[in-house]
């Protein structure tokens, strides 16, 4: 297949490597850009890359709350012009209002106001998602330029504690909240790149084995929010952070644009 200049301009923004190394990489793997970035990664070429953002859309993330409820509405948009301004904040905001209220879903998306929005900025407006949390304690965190936002449901603690790991999650954005919850499959892909690496090095079968042990243990904890080190005191992790405070994390949801 023909490999277009976009592609390898897209792989080279994921991984840093060279052009013409992404170009062969996307050939050996038929234009599937994950699979391009494997075999950079097996190559040693490219680094681990925790995540892609096919998403390039523009926008702004709103929380609001209301006792122990709080959404959480992401609305994209095609140019930073029109999510800096106040009418599409409005929008925001309103979308935001109206599912604290109950009027609509999370799982809703033709909605009218949105049809309406696309009519009046002249370019392509849409609900990239929402959710509600509801807990004993919440706290939430937007990013000045709105284009992060998080909320957090701990068990106990208090609402400045939630805060924090909201602020935490933002920075970091982990993939789940305990190690545990790191999906096999995940490991699993990094497991035949780390074997393929150690290979290459020259390490012996039972070598391997042990080391596999030990980056599969590292890879866990670096991806759970509980296991990370607190940005704001990096000798203190969120684990040890939740039991000073007297509390349990129940849930983190992490929106960024």
């Amino acid at each position: 297949m023909t490999i277009t200049v976009d592609q390898i301009k897209n792989l080279r923004e994921a991984t840093g490597v060279s052009m013409m190394s992404c170009k062969k990489a996307l050939e050996e793997a038929n234009g599937d850009l994950d699979k391009s970035i494997d075999i950079l990664r097996k190559k040693g070429e490219a680094k681990a890359v925790e995540r892609i953002g096919k998403n390039t859309s523009q926008g702004a993330v709103v929380v609001k709350t209301k006792d122990n409820k709080a959404v959480m509405v992401e609305l994209l948009c095609e140019t930073d012009f029109v999510s800096r301004g106040e009418d599409f904040l409005v929008l925001a905001d309103k979308l935001a209002d109206k599912l604290l209220a109950g009027e609509i879903k999370p799982s809703d998306r033709d909605l009218p106001e949105v049809k309406d929005a696309v009519l009046k900025f002249g370019e392509n407006i849409q609900i990239g998602d929402m959710c509600v949390c509801e807990g004993e304690t919440l706290g939430n965190y937007v990013h000045s330029n709105k284009k992060i936002g998080v909320v957090v449901s701990l068990k106990g603690g208090n609402t400045e504690l939630a805060k924090d790991i909201a602020m935490h999650a933002a920075a970091t954005n982990p993939l789940f909240k305990f190690p545990e919850e790191v999906s096999e499959d995940l490991v699993k892909r990094e497991k035949a790149i780390w074997t393929e690496q150690l290979k290459t090095e020259g390490k012996p079968a039972e070598i391997i084995e042990k080391i596999m042990m030990g980056k599969e243990k590292k890879f866990r904890e670096e991806n759970a929010l509980v296991k990370q080190m607190f940005v704001k005191n990096p000798e203190k992790s969120i684990e040890q952070l939740l039991k000073d405070g007297g509390a349990v994390l129940e849930n983190f949801v992490r929106f960024g644009i």
